[in-house]
């Protein structure tokens, strides 16, 4: 469990993912959720930066609720992600140096629901995590996925390889 009151203490890794979102809903944290969802799960912590030492800091956002309002409603809206896998616990306001930070915790997808993907192509959607580092999965790691879900053939058969003549 965190203590918010020493964020200084954590840093990014593979069940941490720490974005700003100052300036609103952050593009990338499409990619983390993805990532978590499809390897071990994580936290995604929105109002909070890395500094140059690799440290954790929490950054004044202007509306918590906003953001996570925004976050709900892409999640839900079918053409995001692939699927919603959060619970009635994953999303939760806490205080971190006087400032409102948003914790998404996402859990590692069931086997039944991987892959968890961006968009409506999951052999271009689909990422995982390594380190602190979101990575786009190969068609070869969807596939097996897919295969592991048995939905292969079902959402998404692979696009042709042919060449064009």
């Amino acid at each position: 469990m965190f203590d918010f009151r020493e964020l200084w203490k954590y840093k990014e890794n593979s069940r941490i993912e720490a974005k700003k979102a100052v300036g609103g809903l952050p593009e990338s944290i499409w990619e983390t959720y993805s990532a978590f969802a499809n390897t071990s799960g994580g936290v995604i912590l929105l109002g909070v930066e890395e500094l140059a030492d690799k440290s954790l800091s929490s950054v004044w956002i202007p509306d918590a609720d906003m953001l996570i309002e925004d976050f709900l409603y892409r999640l839900g809206d079918g053409k995001t992600v692939s699927a919603d896998i959060l619970n009635s616990d994953s999303i939760r306001k806490e205080i971190s140096d006087g400032n409102e930070i948003v914790i998404i915790t996402v859990p590692k997808a069931g086997r039944d629901m991987r892959p968890i993907y961006i968009g409506s192509d999951p052999y271009s959607g689909t990422y995982k995590r390594e380190g602190e580092a979101d990575i786009r999965c190969t068609r070869d790691e969807v596939s097996e996925m897919l295969r592991a879900s048995g939905r292969m053939g079902q959402c998404c058969e692979p696009a042709s390889q042919e060449e064009d003549i």
